[in-house]
């Protein structure tokens, strides 16, 4: 466990030292997957597929506020979607403007969490997003975590779909009927999803769970907010998908939470990390409140006692040298 703070303590430092560089390098590399992976599932246009490009983009979206990067990101999406086919990319782009209106009037400071859900998704650790939005935001964050978890569902649905949806109509071809067709297929898609609805409503109830159970008064709150929260979130998946029929593998699912589990304690031992052996109660008042403060310390590494180990020497010398003047003078 000490070595754990050392390094720790250690990350705090350099963190705090460089955070202008640390911050830019972080974004350029979210935004970096996040196109890579859009390129990879829906990359229609070839023009936005061309490494030059894409870094281009991500260097540009390093230096912009995480909200800009979000809308960046959706952005892309919408002309891979106009690449494919125009009802495709007419009903992507009504979704994402739903999606951004709830994102921005409820949740504007949850911008890393629509970037990062799809990128767990792909990297088959979903569950690490509700589970550590519930320590890190509120209630609130179901809709942040909800928009991407529709990102990546919108996304895999039409890679898997894109030779259906490619024979929808271009604006040279406004053929009104097969629009319509289009649209009406494309809609049913997205919006019918039974393993996304299924994916969100666990996910927003993990999301809760952890965060009430979290901010209860009691020792060790955030480590059965975790335990909880992981049973919540299995046992709400095993229902809902039952519910609505969704085809959601159990035995990848309990592998992917335990997975995402892990990382949350990670995350926890960095923002949370307290000693409630050496907890105190604190009272006090002024002309109108009494207060009772329950205090916890955090678990830091105190500083070790410097033994100094003095020579004598330079004295014995200088004792020397003093003996040999003194004899001097006597002769």
């Amino acid at each position: 466990m000490e070595s754990l703070l050392i390094v720790k303590q250690q990350l705090a430092r350099f963190y705090t030292r460089f955070e202008a560089f640390i911050v830019p390098v972080l974004k350029f590399l979210a935004m970096l997957i996040a196109l890579l992976m859009i390129g990879s599932s829906v990359g229609f246009m070839s023009k936005l597929k061309n490494p030059a490009i894409v870094l281009i983009i991500a260097l540009l979206c390093s230096f912009l506020p995480t909200n800009v990067i979000v809308l960046m990101a959706g952005l892309v999406i919408v002309a891979h979607m106009y690449a494919l086919s125009l009802e495709c990319c007419v009903v992507v782009l009504f979704v994402f403007i739903i999606m951004y209106a709830l994102y921005f009037r409820f949740t504007p400071g949850d911008a890393i969490a629509v970037l990062l859900t799809p990128v767990a998704f792909v990297f088959h650790i979903p569950y690490v997003m509700p589970l550590a939005m519930g320590f890190t935001g509120n209630p609130i964050s179901c809709i942040s975590v909800g928009c991407g978890t529709a990102v990546y569902y919108i996304l895999h649905y039409v890679s898997e779909h894109q030779d259906a949806l490619s024979n929808g109509s271009s604006m040279s071809d406004l053929d009104v009927e097969s629009m319509l067709g289009g649209f009406k297929t494309v809609i049913d898609g997205i919006l019918k999803n039974d393993e996304m609805v299924a994916m969100i409503v666990t996910f927003a109830a993990t999301i809760i769970v952890v965060y009430l159970i979290r901010k209860l008064r009691i020792n060790y709150s955030w480590q059965i907010a975790l335990g909880v929260g992981m049973i919540v979130c299995f046992v709400v998946l095993l229902v809902s998908s039952a519910v609505l029929d969704a085809e959601i593998g159990i035995g990848g699912a309990m592998v992917s939470l335990l997975v995402s589990a892990v990382i949350v304690l990670i995350l926890q031992f960095f923002i949370f990390n307290v000693d409630y052996s050496r907890a105190e109660y604190v009272q006090f008042e002024d002309d109108e409140y009494y207060y009772y403060v329950k205090a916890i310390p955090k678990i830091t590494l105190e500083a070790p006692a410097v033994k100094v180990r003095r020579s004598n020497v330079r004295r014995n010398d200088m004792d020397f040298d003093d003996e040999d003047e003194d004899d001097e003078d006597d002769y």
